[in-house]
């Protein structure tokens, strides 16, 4: 079984599955795929000019897929820390940010819940930042780091 069930399959959700994922916790995704972002056309994330939301979410799957994320796809009280009522549990994105949310935030605040079950998990502050060395390792000839 997993250690780390995300709920929701937006940036958000995605964001904090690839962190999790990524540093060694096992990690589920149950979504229902009902995300305001097939809606939507990102201009302002940094680092991509113009993108479908939809073509978005294809691409943030295919990263958490690459991580071994279980993804499970048409299946869904929180305070500063985005943790809910439910020990353990954290609840990202639109269902956080009712009134004032947007792709960028959402995607900010599942990477933000991720360092908290992170730093929960290893008994320590946990910092997430990668350098080309890393990428390398777990690429290999797949990443360009010029």
């Amino acid at each position: 079984m997993a250690e780390v069930l995300v709920i929701g399959g937006g940036p958000a959700g995605l964001s904090a599955a690839l962190f999790t994922a990524k540093n060694g916790l096992e990690t589920a995704v149950f979504d229902t795929d009902t995300t305001w972002m097939h809606k939507a056309h990102l201009f302002n994330y940094p680092g991509i000019g113009s993108v479908d939301g939809s073509n978005y979410l294809a691409t943030l799957r295919d990263q958490v897929d690459d991580f071994g994320v279980e993804r499970h796809q048409g299946t869904d009280d929180v305070d500063v820390t985005m943790e809910t009522s439910v020990e353990d549990a954290y609840a990202t994105g639109a269902m956080v940010r009712v009134e004032e949310w947007q792709a960028v935030i959402s995607a900010g605040d599942g990477a933000a819940a991720a360092l908290n079950v992170l730093s929960k998990e290893k008994g320590e502050h946990y910092h997430d930042f990668d350098v080309p060395a890393d990428a390398d390792e777990l690429f290999g000839s797949l990443v360009d780091t010029d």
